[in-house]
């Protein structure tokens, strides 16, 4: 089933209202009342006893993409004045003189977990498709990767350089990068060499093959793995770890960094949500179950809507060929056969001696090495 971009453009509208319905009277907050006097969230946890079926399909990759919003704090704070008037009265020469001062008192709300508007990352994970993956044809070459985005940069050079919390060095006669400050959030590791850098397809390109790229055409398949339109696709981080993760998904590998586990699943449903990859049953479970124990109410922002891609091209059909009939080697005579002695008469060719075209054993019944006598 495919939604429309109104719709999830109504639903981001809503998240906002929830986080920006909030207005102040006399120093205090108020949240505005929702239409229809209800206070409860515009969108419905998914139930806990929710079965799981490999007929969950909805997939939203042509209309809008849900992107993980990193966590962020919300903090609101309230100040109020009180005027408190000291009265000091000296009488020097009949004059009486009154001083006022005023003191400020602030109130700080402590800092959110989780992001204040958004879609919670358990209603997305109800729109993947639940589905046995598609096995074999890989071919890590079908994925056009690291082309040029122009300059001179490959997409690896923009990441790393998008990715480096300090502005990238590079290399005096191109683009390719030379030095950075990189922090790998699988591992915690602090990176400033870019050889100790990978950029890892948060999705692997096999992942993606067996969860549904195998059916996308070839401008598809190079727009995923070079995917800069949404900075979740692509992380720079530690060789190591990315090595260690390999094609893996969720089910069988998590980030060392235990703190990252729910921007790293948030990011994970996102991206597959968006390009309408599914899932298998292990990798949904697993997921499902991660974020119901560590963080039921992380939220993902939506995302722009993917471009139209066209449609892949038809196999061509190879008709095998009938092989050609082989002449003869020039000079060498067709064989001759006879049925019969009377054949062998008819065709002048009796006796049919031993070495002559057409003999045979059956035209010499006596074996003396001449037949049809």
């Amino acid at each position: 089933m495919r939604r429309s971009a109104a719709f999830f453009g109504a639903i981001r509208w809503q998240a906002w209202v929830a986080v920006a319905g909030v207005v102040t009277v006399g120093g205090f907050l108020l949240a505005a009342p929702r239409p229809g006097g209800s206070s409860a969230p515009d969108i419905a946890p998914v139930a806990d006893a929710a079965p799981i079926t490999s007929t969950t399909s909805v997939a939203l990759s042509t209309t809008v993409a849900p992107t993980v919003a990193s966590t962020t704090s919300l903090a609101a704070t309230t100040s109020s004045a009180s005027s408190t008037t000291s009265s000091s009265t000296s009488t020097s020469s009949s004059t009486t003189s009154t001083s006022t001062t005023t003191s400020t008192t602030s109130t700080t709300v402590a800092p959110s977990t989780t992001p204040p508007s958004g879609l919670l990352l358990l209603d997305v994970l109800a729109f993947a498709t639940i589905t046995n993956e598609h096995r074999g044809g890989y071919d890590r070459d079908l994925f056009d990767h690291w082309i040029s985005q122009g300059g001179g940069c490959t997409t690896r050079d923009v990441v790393l350089a998008r990715d480096s919390s300090t502005p990238v060095q590079r290399d005096l006669f191109g683009c390719d990068v030379v030095a950075g400050d990189w922090f790998s959030v699988y591992d915690g590791a602090e990176l400033t060499d870019p050889s100790d850098v990978d950029i890892d397809h948060v999705v692997a390109l096999k992942e993606a093959w067996d969860s549904g790229a195998w059916a996308w055409g070839y401008e598809q398949r190079r727009a995923f793995a070079n995917d800069l339109s949404d900075a979740r696709t692509l992380r720079a981080v530690d060789d190591g770890a990315n090595q260690s993760k390999g094609d893996r998904d969720p089910s069988n590998w998590l980030p060392p960094r235990q703190q990252h586990w729910c921007t790293y699943l948030g990011d994970w449903v996102a991206i597959k949500v968006r390009w309408g990859l599914s899932m298998d049953q292990s990798e949904y479970g697993r997921i499902r179950n991660v974020v119901r124990e560590r963080c039921p109410t992380w939220r993902i922002e939506p995302v722009d809507p993917l471009p139209a891609f066209p449609p892949p091209a038809p196999a061509v059909s190879i008709q095998p060929i009938a092989p050609l009939p082989v002449a003869p080697p020039t000079g060498t005579a067709a064989p001759v056969y006879f049925e019969n002695c009377d054949a062998a008469r008819a065709a002048g060719a009796a006796p049919v001696r031993r070495g002559d075209p057409g003999y045979r054993k059956g035209l010499d019944r006596d074996g003396d090495g001449v037949g049809c006598e």
